[in-house]
């Protein structure tokens, strides 16, 4: 299914097509979706994010029939994918030896870096921080995401941010 202007596919019309059983279009749909899904839980559920991508690609696929948008599957996605990687991050230890081994385009030692900040962070402020600075929501649609209050988000991003800047200033770079 090609989108109205010939390039890549018509993501409404693809979702519908899965939505009433078209294994192929939830085949391309789940594709699509995979790779984002695992972006969006990595910062948060760190080693279980795997696991946490998993469920949250479990969760679409159980409920895609109630998307009632189908041109917003990325946000409805994100929001599932946020909130297992939250449930997952809070529901285990870390574990200092998990290593992610996975290549960075970018700066691998910046990335790692960030990564050990983050890790030092409750599973909740990496939630909020990846929402508002990686995902580039405002305050409001991190607490719909979460599920929270207003004040309890800019209270946790104030939190975050603040044990951010300090375990960053504590990291030999």
């Amino acid at each position: 299914m090609t989108g109205a202007d010939g390039r890549g596919p018509d993501l409404g019309a693809l979702v519908r097509a899965a939505q009433r059983g078209d294994a192929l279009a939830l085949d391309e749909v789940l594709g699509l979706l995979m790779p984002y899904v695992g972006r969006v839980c990595a910062p948060i559920a760190l080693q279980d994010a795997p696991d946490a991508a998993q469920e949250a690609m479990i969760a679409i696929v159980r409920n895609l029939h109630q998307l009632l948008a189908p041109e917003a599957l990325f946000g409805w996605a994100r929001a599932i994918a946020a909130r297992e990687a939250v449930r997952f991050a809070t529901r285990r230890r870390p574990r200092p030896e998990a290593v992610d081994d996975r290549p960075d385009d970018r700066d691998p030692e910046l990335a790692t870096d960030i990564r050990d900040v983050l890790e030092r962070l409750p599973p909740g402020h990496r939630a909020v921080l990846t929402l508002r600075h990686v995902e580039g929501l405002d305050e409001r649609s991190v607490a719909e995401i979460l599920d929270l209050p207003l004040g309890t988000v800019r209270s946790r991003l104030f939190r975050a941010r603040h044990g951010f800047r300090a375990a960053w200033g504590a990291e030999p770079h």
